[in-house]
């Protein structure tokens, strides 16, 4: 892959849009909650924490309509829906399960540069 200006991440390029996609903070953290199978909404809610029922449900929505994931709804009373990723979503396991390794291997260093730099400048 060459990083040359105007080989990668022009503004029309499929592989921008899919770093816009997945990207977003919510994205990504959804993505890995699902990455152990099929989860229903209230549980993703719980899993993730932080995150309002209506974000979800857009960030679900999104990652639906790009083909990352999957929403089954089970003809029960009450009915139940589940969701899981797709074989395309799946592909983006080990990249996500990676990222999390390194963000909990050095949250706590970048987070301790950033309030250092905030610390250094007088805001806070």
């Amino acid at each position: 892959m060459s990083l040359r200006p105007g080989t990668v991440f022009l503004a029309d390029c499929p592989a921008r849009l899919t770093m816009e996609i997945i990207s977003s903070k919510w994205s990504v953290v959804t993505l890995f909650a699902l990455t152990d199978g099929p989860v229903r909404h209230g549980e993703l809610v719980d899993l993730i924490g932080g995150i309002s029922r209506k974000v979800l449900t857009q960030t679900l929505r999104r990652l639906e309509d790009h083909g990352l994931v999957r929403r089954e709804v089970f003809a029960e009373a009450p009915p139940r829906v589940e969701y899981s990723l797709t074989a395309l979503g799946q592909t983006l396991k080990d990249p996500i399960v990676a990222l999390t390794s390194w963000a909990r291997t050095n949250g706590e260093a970048v987070a301790g540069h950033h309030e250092g730099r905030l610390r250094s400048t007088g805001t806070t």
